[in-house]
């Protein structure tokens, strides 16, 4: 299968070149780059008269035009400014200010440079580098920093801006600093205003609905509060994001998807139950939700969580369960669960003819017939990946049919000319972008059928969310989805139905359907 279509993750400005290293300003000599983003260039560096290492922060001016420059020269001004006046031990310090004299590098002359606190590494690096679910190590103290920093800023009277992992600096013993304050903004009143910037994966929803006026985006505590939960998932998984995707433009769609109570909220199954209710509050669908979960009170709540004699301990998940835990935009604040454990399916607590005994003329609508040619062995795996989709499309019979479709159930099947592998014919890339552990054996391969065909769950779910807020007919969501699998989601969405190119496929998974649910 394809990956929906890729654009770009932040909205910034674009990337800077960079100085040599050894290059002298004002008593501190540049190291190596330490790393890039969209205004500029972290550099290593050290005082040249006694060697105090610190971090330098280098933002080119040069090829700005006036209206960037004076963007630029305010988010330097508020970084400057906050760092003076918000003294805490997990808030990165800025020592000076300086400006860069480069005559043989025109391109850079005249930069501005921010003399910082030198970490050991970002958070992002740390997730980089994680194995995906379970928690990073240290992940406890790690929130604890952030937390109390955040709680900090907003009695301050500050909203961030920006929070994210590669804003969250790790420190020589054990320290964490938030940083990165070029967005971060003083309140006034209830509100204040940013230029509409920021990094997809961490944005609330209701920041694509609002209107940027003349004096930029309207930000609030609370979209500090929902980038905290976003990042709290990803500290205590490994890295993953609590939205599907495999781009950020498509995780962010899926948020928006959830606030607007058409698709459910998943979280992680191996979460703490009481972490697993906070980040459900910080992630309340929209502003008004998360307005009674302030900063300090998540800030105690983790502090009660993390840092107490009586420490959270990571509640064990049956392999069956593992997955994902269901939440409701409207169930969120009561932390009511609608999917994704016990490994059970969405009737099991009924009283189905099967339940009671009552004689039954076939299975219940949307499962797999005991004479059908799904393999026995298959037959649990598609039904316990179906049942974590609450959406009714997407049923064991229609899960079976795209794998019919796709493979013909066969786990070694391959097509190494569109590089597509494994019972659910797997870009091994893709997969890994969306990968669910569906075996519970701390593996995620896309040649394993359990794995396979729980992330297919997945990715075709998201489809039919996607396409149900796109307005496409809900009679024609099954083949929309087997349509959307083949190609992507914008693909349908653009062309408002089947492409042609893909009918014959989808017609067959369409008569593997019809047999399934006859």
């Amino acid at each position: 299968m394809t990956t929906p279509d890729e654009r770009d993750d932040e909205l910034e400005a674009s990337r800077p070149p960079g100085l040599p290293e050894g290059f002298r300003m004002d008593g501190w000599e540049l190291g190596p780059v330490i790393g890039s983003g969209g205004w500029g260039t972290v550099y290593e560096a050290r005082k040249v008269d006694d060697g105090t290492p610190a971090a330098v922060k280098v933002l080119p001016t040069g090829a700005l035009g006036p209206g960037q420059r004076a963007a630029l020269g305010e988010l330097v001004a508020r970084e400057v400014r906050f760092s003076a006046e918000a003294d805490h031990p997990h808030l990165v310090r800025t020592h000076a200010v300086c400006t860069v004299e480069a005559p043989e590098l025109p391109a850079l002359d005249g930069a501005i440079a921010l003399v910082m606190d030198r970490a050991e590494a970002s958070l992002k690096d740390v997730l980089d580098a994680a194995e995906t679910g379970g928690p990073i190590a240290d992940a406890d103290r790690v929130l604890r920093g952030v937390a109390a920093g955040l709680a900090h800023m907003h009695d301050a009277g500050w909203v961030h801006g920006d929070l994210k992992p590669a804003n969250v600096l790790l420190g020589p013993g054990g320290r964490v600093w938030l940083a990165d304050f070029g967005l971060t903004t003083e309140l006034d009143g209830t509100h204040a205003h940013l230029p509409p910037l920021g990094t997809l994966d961490h944005l609330p929803p209701e920041w694509w609905s609002q209107r940027t006026g003349a004096q930029g985006a309207v930000v609030r505590p609370t979209a500090d509060i929902w980038a905290f939960g976003v990042l709290a998932h990803q500290v205590l998984t490994g890295g993953l994001h609590p939205f599907p995707g495999a781009t950020a433009r498509a995780r962010s769609l899926a948020a928006q998807t959830y606030a607007r109570g058409t698709a459910p909220l998943r979280l992680d199954a191996g979460l703490d139950e009481d972490m697993r209710r906070l980040i459900a509050d910080c992630l309340a669908p929209d502003h008004a939700a998360r307005l009674p979960h302030t900063a300090a009170g998540v800030a105690a709540r983790v502090q009660a969580l993390t840092g107490g004699p009586h420490r959270r301990r990571r509640r064990l998940v049956p392999a069956a369960a593992a997955g994902l835990v269901v939440l409701t935009a409207a169930a969120v604040a009561g932390a009511a669960l609608l999917g994704g454990g016990g490994g059970g399916t969405r009737d099991e607590d009924r009283d189905t003819p099967a339940a009671t005994g009552t004689p039954t003329s076939g299975p219940p609508a949307g499962e797999i017939p005991e004479d059908s040619d799904v393999p026995e062995e298959l037959r649990p795996v598609i039904a316990r990946a179906a049942h974590r989709c609450t959406d009714e499309e997407i049923t064991p019979a229609l899960l079976a049919a795209l794998v019919k479709a796709e493979s013909d159930f066969d786990p070694n099947a391959s097509r190494p000319e569109s590089e597509e592998y494994g019972i659910a014919m797997w870009t091994p890339s893709v997969f890994r972008a969306w990968a669910v552990d569906g075996d519970g054996d701390g593996d995620k391969d896309h040649m394993s059928p359990p794995d396979a065909i729980s992330t297919m769950s997945l990715y075709v779910c998201w489809l039919d969310q996607r396409f149900k807020q796109a307005g496409l007919p809900k009679k024609d969501l099954p083949a929309l989805v087997a349509a959307g699998y083949r190609t992507s989601d914008r693909t349908v969405i653009e062309e408002r139905g089947v492409p042609e190119r893909v009918r014959p496929h989808v017609d067959k998974v369409m008569r593997y359907l019809a047999e399934y649910q006859r």
